[in-house]
């Protein structure tokens, strides 16, 4: 048995100095599963021409506050500055903090803005929505089915951005280009 231990101790110190592969390939695989996704989102959100970046459309308002905006006849007028500022730094940071963490500049920073975002995304989809209505919308952990989008996708969402948070960006990264050598 115990060449077969030393064999796996061998195996798993090789693993363990490859400390660049777990941030590497979690900024690859966000990249690859996530980039698209909330950069068509955004562009869902913004509102028409040049001017568009920092006028929101409707859609945007409608996604972000579904019931106040059937509530007052989906009239963007009627919102505060507050809730405007909101939907315009959430349509911004669509774009900001996913194309922050794919360069790896200020990843940690970003990805804790990613699960921040995705925290009040979740919210969105439950009270605004009505997911906790729908069990495949909210989903449930240690049950058989992998998919409920809130407990189980977005789980697996944060996890990766964690792996971020924790690890940092990796060595091919704009944070290891810029940080002076020590």
């Amino acid at each position: 048995m115990t060449p077969i231990f030393s064999l796996y101790t061998r195996l798993t110190d090789t693993l363990e100095r490859a400390d660049w592969l777990l941030p590497t390939l979690a900024r690859l695989l966000f990249a690859a599963i996530f980039l698209m996704y909330f950069w068509v989102s955004g562009l869902t959100k913004l509102g028409d021409g040049f001017g568009g970046i920092f006028s929101p459309s409707t859609g945007a308002y409608v996604q972000m506050f579904p019931r106040m905006m059937e509530a007052l006849g989906y009239d963007t007028d009627q919102f505060n500055m507050l809730q405007k500022l909101i939907v315009l730094f959430g349509t911004w940071a669509e774009f900001i903090l996913p194309a922050l963490v794919v360069l790896g500049l200020f990843t940690r920073l970003a990805a804790l803005g990613m699960i921040g975002f995705i925290a009040v995304q979740s919210l969105t989809d439950l009270y605004g929505h009505g997911g906790w209505a729908d069990a495949k919308v909210l989903g449930a952990w240690f049950d058989r089915f992998p998919d409920g989008i809130i407990m189980d996708q977005r789980a697996l969402w944060v996890f990766l951005l964690l792996v971020l948070v924790f690890k940092g960006a990796g060595p091919l990264s704009l944070d290891r280009a810029l940080t002076p050598r020590r």
